[in-house]
C-alpha cells in the first residue's frame, strides 16, 4: 500500500484546507512559487539523468521535461514546516461533510449521473463514494494545484529528506511524460506531486489511472474530470471494493445493521460509535487515516441524501460544543475579528482572531476560546 499522507498532510490524520478553522487541504491550495538557481540543484539534476536513463527515460523526454524547470525553495519550506494537526472527528466531519461541501457533492453527483453509472457498472464503486473523494481530495476540482510536478519532485529529491521516495515518484513523473498523458506544462500539482482531481502521486497513477474518455491519454488534469473519477474507482476496484456494499454506518442506523461488521470504533469519546465493513478498510488504501475513511464515508452518505450523524460528541476540552464555537467565530468577526467563516473549527485564523480581540480588550493573549469569552462576546 502506498501511503499518500504526506502528500495531503492535512489530511493524513485528517487533514483539509479551505476552511475557516483553517485545516491544511486534501487538494493543495494553489501556491505561488518561482524558481530560482541553484548549482547543487543543477549538479543533481545533471547526475539524475543518467540513472533515469537507465530506467527507460529517454533523452528526449528528459530534455523536454527540465525544460523550464527549476529548484523551488518554497516546497523545501513546505516540506520542512510541516505541521502535525491532530485534530478532532467532530472537527474533521465539521469540514469534511460541511453543508457546502454537501450541497457542491449533491450538484456533481446530478451533474456526472451518467458517468458514474458507467463507473459503478464497470468498476463496483457507488457514485456516492467516488464524488466524496473528489470533494475531499480536491474539494471537486476547485484545488488541484498548480505546482509544476517535475521542478517539485526533483527539489525534494535534491533536497536528500526523502531523496529515494521522491527520486522514485520524480522517476515515475518521467514516465508519464513519456507516455504521452500530458505534456510537461500542464503537469502540475501540489508542493509534494499529487496530481489532479483525485490527487494522485505519480507511482499510484502508473498503478491505477484509466483512460475513460477514450482519447488515448489518461487526464486527470483535464476541466473533464471522468478519467480522474474513473480512476479513483479504479483505484478502488483493484484495492478489494465489494460491490453494493456501505462503508459502515454509525452504530443503530439502517446501514450498520445491513451486514456484520469487522470492527466498531469509537474515535471520539463521548461521540458516535461506528460499525464498518471491508470498503472502509478499502478507503484507507486510499489515505491511511480511520478519519480520512469515516470523512469520505459520511459525505458519501450525506451526498446521497442521508442525514447528520444522530450521537452528539459534546463539549470539548474548553467546554466549548460545535455550535459554540461556531457563535464564538460568528460574534468575533461581527465585532471586527474575521475568523474567515463559522464553522466551529479553531484553526490558526480564529485563534488570531481571539488573540487580537483580547489583546484590545486586555485579557490575557492566549488565543484560546472558552465559555467566558463567549459570555462576553454576547
Amino acid at each position: 500500500m502506498i501511503d499518500r499522507r504526506i502528500f495531503s498532510l492535512g489530511l493524513g490524520a485528517a487533514m483539509l484546507s479551505g476552511c475557516a478553522g483553517g485545516y491544511p487541504a486534501p487538494g493543495p491550495v494553489a501556491s505561488p512559487m518561482q524558481s530560482v538557481p541553484n548549482a547543487g540543484w543543477s549538479a543533481w539534476v545533471a547526475g539524475f539523468k543518467g540513472r533515469a536513463a537507465a530506467q527507460g527515460i529517454s533523452q528526449g523526454t528528459l530534455d523536454r521535461a527540465f525544460r523550464g524547470a527549476g529548484f523551488l525553495p518554497g516546497v523545501i519550506e513546505r516540506d520542512r514546516n510541516q505541521t502535525e494537526f491532530k485534530r478532532s472527528l467532530e472537527d474533521y466531519l465539521a469540514i469534511a461533510a460541511s453543508g457546502d461541501r454537501i450541497r457542491t457533492g449533491r450538484q456533481k453527483l446530478a451533474q456526472y449521473r451518467g458517468v458514474l453509472s458507467q463507473l459503478e457498472a464497470r468498476y463496483g464503486v457507488q457514485p456516492q463514494y467516488v464524488v466524496a473523494i473528489w470533494g475531499l481530495e480536491s474539494r471537486y476540482g476547485a484545488r488541484r494545484g498548480d505546482i509544476p510536478v517535475i521542478s517539485a519532485l526533483s527539489t525534494l529529491a535534491y533536497d536528500g529528506r526523502r531523496g529515494a521516495f521522491f527520486e522514485s515518484q520524480l522517476i515515475a513523473a518521467l514516465k508519464i511524460l513519456q507516455n504521452g498523458d500530458i505534456p510537461p506544462e500542464r503537469m502540475t500539482g501540489s508542493w509534494a506531486g499529487a496530481m489532479g482531481h483525485t490527487q494522485f502521486i505519480p507511482t499510484s497513477y502508473l498503478a491505477y489511472a484509466v483512460d475513460f474518455t477514450g482519447d488515448g491519454r489518461r487526464d486527470i488534469w483535464s476541466e473533464d474530470p471522468t478519467d480522474a473519477l474513473a480512476s479513483a474507482a479504479a483505484y478502488l476496484s483493484r484495492s478489494g471494493w465489494v460491490r453494493g456494499q456501505p462503508w459502515g454506518g454509525e452504530v443503530g442506523s439502517a446501514a450498520a445493521r445491513s451486514g456484520t461488521p469487522s470492527a466498531v470504533l469509537q474515535p471520539q469519546v463521548p461521540g458516535p460509535k461506528f460499525a464498518v465493513f471491508r470498503n472502509f478498510q478499502v478507503i484507507k488504501r486510499y489515505n491511511n487515516s480511520d478519519n480520512y475513511a469515516i470523512g469520505v464515508g459520511h459525505l458519501a452518505d450525506r451526498i446521497a441524501g442521508g442525514g447528520p450523524l444522530k450521537t452528539p460528541f459534546g463539549p470539548d476540552a474548553t467546554g466549548l460544543t460545535l455550535e459554540d464555537r461556531k457563535e464564538l467565530q460568528r460574534r468575533l468577526t461581527a465585532a471586527g475579528y474575521d475568523t474567515d467563516g463559522a464553522d466551529g473549527v479553531i484553526g490558526p485564523k480564529s485563534e488570531a482572531a481571539i488573540t487580537a480581540y483580547q489583546a484590545a480588550n486586555g485579557l490575557p493573549a492566549t488565543g484560546t476560546p472558552s465559555p467566558a469569552l463567549l459570555q462576553r462576546l454576547r
